[in-house]
C-alpha cells in the first residue's frame, strides 16, 4: 500500500463519520452498486483508479474483483478518508489498494498503465474540467476507460443545490467536455434513478 498522507490513530480513523455515511449512500440498494460494478466489466489484473473515492466503497470492491495481481488506486483529497480507506482495506484483507492524495486541479496517477478511471458524484467539483479530463489521458492505456457517473438536474429543489450552486453536471455537457478534451462516448446507461452513467475511450 502507498504512504499515507498522515498519521492518525486506529480509533480515529474507525470513526469517520463522512465516510461510513458516503459507503452507506453508495451500497444503497437503490443506488444499485451491484449493477454499477456490472456495467464496468472489470477484470482480474486491471488497475483502476478510484477518483474521488470518498470511503472507498467502490474502491474496495473493485480490489476484490482485480484481485492479488491487480491494483487499486483510492484518489481523494481528503486524507482522513484515504486513511480510513487504507484501515478498511487492512480489514479486508485487500493488499491491492493505494491511496493518493491529490488536489481539486490533478491526480497523480501512474502513467499509461490503468484500465478504468472511475468517478462517481466528482464532475461538478471540477472547476476545469476539460483540461483535468485531458489530463487524465497520460494514466491511460491505449484501450483504457474512463466511466463518469453524475447526478442529473432533478425536477424540484434537493440537496444538489446546495449553498447557491448546482451539484449535478448534465450528461450533455459532459459528453461535450469530455469530447473537447479528446475523448469518444462508448456507452450512455440509463439505469440509476438519480445519475447518469457515461463510458469514454480515448
Amino acid at each position: 500500500m502507498g504512504a499515507l498522507p498522515r498519521t492518525v490513530d486506529s480509533e480515529t480513523m474507525t470513526r469517520t463519520p463522512k465516510a461510513e455515511m458516503f459507503n452507506r449512500k453508495a451500497s444503497d440498494p437503490k443506488n444499485k452498486p451491484d449493477e454499477i460494478l456490472k456495467a464496468l466489466g472489470l477484470q482480474q489484473g486491471q488497475r483502476i483508479a478510484d477518483i474521488g473515492a470518498g470511503g472507498g466503497y467502490f474502491a474496495l470492491r473493485f480490489a476484490e474483483v482485480v484481485g492479488a495481481d491487480g491494483q487499486v488506486f483510492a484518489v481523494d483529497t481528503n486524507p482522513m478518508f484515504l486513511e480510513f480507506i487504507q484501515h478498511r482495506a487492512k480489514e479486508k484483507g485487500l493488499g491491492n489498494v493505494e491511496t493518493i492524495l491529490a488536489t481539486k486541479d490533478s491526480a497523480t496517477l501512474p502513467g499509461k498503465s490503468l484500465s478504468l478511471i472511475f468517478m462517481r458524484n466528482v464532475c461538478h467539483h471540477l472547476a476545469k474540467r476539460v483540461e483535468y479530463f485531458g489530463r487524465l489521458k497520460d494514466a491511460l492505456r491505449t484501450d483504457g476507460k474512463i466511466a463518469i457517473i453524475e447526478f442529473r438536474r432533478g425536477k424540484r429543489f434537493s440537496f444538489h443545490r446546495l449553498f447557491g450552486h448546482w451539484h449535478y453536471v448534465s450528461k450533455e455537457r459532459i459528453v461535450k467536455e469530455m469530447e473537447e478534451a479528446g475523448y469518444q462516448l462508448e456507452k450512455d446507461l440509463d439505469f440509476l434513478p438519480e445519475q447518469s452513467v457515461t463510458m469514454f475511450s480515448s
